[in-house]
C-alpha cells in the first residue's frame, strides 16, 4: 500500500475518532442534564403536588439493564436508577401523578413496571385507515406534494402502522424526491416510502442485550 493511502486513511479514522467521541460526550451531558432535572422536577412536584409529571419517551432511559463497558450505556443505567429511586420516595397517598410515554413498552426494565411504580397502564391502539390518512397529511403539509397523491390509498397500503412510521414514511417519501431532485413528492415516491418503512419494521433489530 502506498505511504500516501496509509497517510491519508489514517488522518480519515483519526477525523472519525474525533466525531465519536464529540457525539459520546455529547451525549454524556444530555444524560447528565436529564438526571439534573428529574431531581429539580422531583422538588418542584412535592412543592406544587397538583402538577403531573410526564416523562415522555421512557425507552430512552428506561431499557433493561445489562452488562457494559460503555460510558454511555453506564450513564443511562444512572439516569434510570435515579428515576426509580424518585420514584420510590413518593408517598402512596401524595397527590403526585407521574405519566410515562412510550413506543417501545418491550424494552423497559421490569422495574419500572413493578407495582408502586409505573403499574397502571393505557394502550393506545394502532390508528385506523382515516386517522393513518390523516397523520400523513398532517406531516407532509410543509412539502410540496404533488396533486395526484392519494392519501387514502397510502393509508390502505400502511395496514398496521403506528404514528411515528406513518411520519416516518413521510420523511422518507420526501427524502426520496430529493435524491431523483424533484420538485414535487409523488404518489410513487410514498409508496417506495411505504416498502422502506415495511422493510425496517420487518427487520428484526436487536439494539439490547
Amino acid at each position: 500500500m502506498p505511504t500516501d493511502e496509509i497517510v491519508s486513511r489514517t488522518r480519515l479514522m483519526d477525523n472519525e475518532i474525533k466525531i465519536m467521541k464529540s457525539e459520546v460526550m455529547r451525549i454524556t451531558h444530555e444524560l447528565q442534564t436529564q438526571n439534573e432535572k428529574i431531581k429539580d422536577n422531583t422538588e418542584k412536584i412535592k412543592v406544587n403536588k397538583t402538577l403531573p409529571y410526564l416523562v415522555s419517551n421512557l425507552d430512552a432511559i428506561g431499557t433493561k439493564r445489562f452488562d457494559s463497558e460503555k460510558a454511555g450505556d453506564r450513564e443511562v443505567q444512572r439516569t434510570m436508577l435515579e428515576l426509580l429511586n424518585q420514584l420510590d420516595g413518593f408517598s402512596s397517598t401524595a397527590d403526585i401523578k407521574v405519566i410515562a410515554a412510550t413506543n417501545r413498552v418491550d424494552i423497559l426494565d421490569p422495574a419500572l413496571l413493578r407495582s408502586g411504580r409505573l403499574d397502571r397502564k393505557i394502550e393506545f391502539p394502532h390508528p385506523n385507515e382515516e386517522a393513518r390518512a390523516r397523520i400523513m397529511q398532517i406531516h407532509s403539509r410543509k412539502m410540496n406534494v404533488s396533486p395526484d397523491v392519494n392519501f387514502e390509498e397510502l393509508a390502505r397500503s400502511t395496514d398496521d402502522f403506528n404514528g411515528a412510521q406513518c411520519k416516518a414514511v413521510c420523511v422518507e417519501a420526501g427524502m426520496i424526491a430529493l435524491r431523483r431532485s424533484a420538485v414535487a413528492v409523488t404518489h410513487e415516491d410514498f409508496m417506495d416510502a411505504i416498502m422502506e418503512v415495511q422493510a425496517k419494521k420487518k427487520a428484526n433489530l436487536n439494539y439490547y442485550a
